[in-house]
């Protein structure tokens, strides 16, 4: 069963870390565990509008809190830092509509 692309994305990871790779054109996304490196490229080329070039994802572990004597953990998630091809993609015989961009412009006053 195919999923939404929604479903796959879950929301951008905004660190400092995460903003030094937005000139190159690396952009960090929390996805779904159950998410492969091809399900997480479709999601994002459709959702934004980009041309992806490369995934790359991490298993990030929860990690152990302790508020005084009780003990809990953070939840584990899956995490995708998907590079993108920077320069826009002007295709013969497309619509000014259907080219691809640049940027995500969500992260585009971040940086």
């Amino acid at each position: 069963m195919m999923k939404a692309p929604q479903d796959i994305i879950i929301r951008p990871i905004i660190t400092e870390q995460s903003m030094d790779g937005l000139p190159n054109g690396k952009y960090t996304f929390q996805v779904a565990k159950d998410a492969n490196k091809l399900e997480i490229k479709d999601a994002v080329e459709e959702l934004f509008n980009v041309e992806v070039l490369k995934v790359n994802t991490v298993n990030c572990r929860g990690k152990q809190k302790r508020v005084g004597r009780f003990v809990g953990k953070t939840a584990s998630y899956k995490k995708a830092v998907v590079t993108i091809n920077t320069e826009p993609v002007n295709e013969k015989g497309t619509k000014k509509a259907d080219r691809k961009k640049g940027t995500i412009e969500f992260f585009d006053g971040m940086y």
